[in-house]
């Protein structure tokens, strides 16, 4: 990062926070005269997910079933235009074979903890001003997302600002990923991780919506198969998402651009998602594609590294068996889902996966490169089906099960073991 870049967002984080005070110096007299509203809420998790062959009999254990257990308990307090919002974690994992990292548990800590303040500034206008640790889901959550599948999801301390029209939003964002520990209270912002940006939606009517949006990403220890090195990246994105009549939409196209180390960087991404519902018909039937392609690098000695860097994405990412994640794959995944009345749906889905760079290797959600190109060069990676059903039994229980097998392509037998992975999964959240 250049002096010039460290001051600009220094300044801006000064901004920022200058704002936040002077916006809780200007509401004091609004909030002593205001009425104080408390809400009280709690999600209870329960979830249990059986492997065979897990990453493809790569790890030990391959075969593995563990739970994962969690309480997220929330208070959101609110007098005249300032809200102050609480949410502890209570999280456990029983029985993970290959050691609990930060997705399986963090004790008890503070998933969010927050002070907002709402300032008008016109007559459709206001600015908000938000400080403190929380969850930071921006747009479809393919680049920033809550990280919700796994038992522990992924906050962000730091400052955003918020300018809100009838029809359009702007997010300033200044924030640092928190690294989760397994102890109690030990959770704290990453030293080495950090993002910046600003986010914009505009609502275009008639059900459709844009976004615009340039996010500043910067790692001192990133790793891909080109090497380890410190990541200054930057990702400019359009997003065009809608519903209109039976049809939706959801299409976003990504480029990166930066340094990692002394090589330049140069990546893209292109996301889709369309669909198509018989209101009508028996069943309901609902009809999803999904097509993606996630640039990988070319050439680990061009001086360039060319994998996408999909940040911090949600979890779950191409379903509930999600052992590749979004860096140098490409992929179609058709779902096909069914209202089975009662409150019951499923979808059936299924999916094919190529490299999109044969010198490049396979990576897991978080980024972690799990299998190296090595000497294949083959493209096909593999393929899977899954099934899963949910039962909304009222406005708070959800019963979930699903059932995924992946078989592995030529990538995967070429470069080591190879077995089918089969999981099953089941769930119950309870929120009140």
């Amino acid at each position: 990062m250049t002096a010039s870049h460290s001051a600009r967002r220094l300044r801006a984080s000064r901004t920022a926070a200058a704002g936040l005070i002077a916006g809780l110096g200007l509401a004091g007299s609004a909030v002593a005269q205001a009425p104080v509203e408390a809400i009280f809420g709690l999600d209870l998790r329960a979830r249990y997910e059986g492997f065979e062959s897990n990453f493809w009999g790569a790890v030990d254990p391959a075969d593995d079933g563990y739970l994962w257990l969690r309480a997220l308990p929330n208070a959101d307090v609110k007098a005249g235009p300032v809200r102050a919002y609480v949410q502890l974690a209570a999280t456990q994992a029983r029985g993970v074979g290959l050691g609990e990292g930060p997705v399986d548990t963090t004790g008890l800590d503070r998933l969010q903890s927050f002070v907002e303040v709402v300032l008008p500034t016109g007559e459709e206008t206001q600015l908000v001003l938000q400080a403190g640790r929380a969850l930071t889901p921006l747009g479809s959550e393919r680049l920033v997302g809550r990280r919700y599948g796994p038992n522990v999801p992924q906050a962000f301390d730091g400052l955003r600002a918020t300018v809100k029209t009838a029809r359009l939003k702007v997010d300033l964002l200044d924030l640092r990923p928190v690294a989760v520990a397994p102890g109690n209270f030990d959770d704290r912002p990453s030293r080495t991780r950090r993002l910046g940006g600003v986010y914009a939606t505009a609502d275009l009517g008639q059900g459709a919506g844009l976004d615009v949006y340039w996010l500043d990403y910067a790692n001192d220890g990133a790793r891909f198969e080109q090497g380890a090195a410190r990541e200054r990246r930057d990702t400019y994105g359009i997003r065009f998402f809608g519903q209109r009549e039976n049809w939706s939409w959801n299409w976003e196209a990504m480029v990166q651009r930066g340094r990692f180390g002394d090589d330049a960087i140069a990546a893209w991404s292109v996301g889709t998602e369309t669909g198509y519902r018989f209101a009508d018909a028996p069943l309901k039937p609902a009809f999803r594609l999904r097509a993606n392609y996630v640039s990988g690098d070319r050439d680990p000695d061009d001086g360039k590294l060319g994998t996408f860097n999909a940040l911090f994405p949600k979890g779950k990412y191409f379903g509930e068996l999600s052992p590749i994640g979004p860096y140098n794959i490409a992929n179609i995944s058709p779902t096909v889902s069914l209202d089975l009345g009662r409150g019951v749906g499923l979808d059936l889905s299924a999916a094919a996966y190529w490299r999109a760079s044969t010198r490049d290797g396979l990576y897991d959600v978080p980024g972690q490169l799990i299998r190296e190109s090595g000497a294949s060069r083959a493209r096909f990676v593999g393929a899977q089906v899954e099934a899963a059903v949910t039962w909304q039994v009222d406005e708070r229980l959800t019963l979930t099960g699903s059932m995924s097998v992946f078989a592995p392509g030529g990538f995967l037998r070429q470069t080591g073991p190879s077995d089918a992975i089969g999981m099953i999964g089941a769930e119950t959240l309870w929120s009140f």
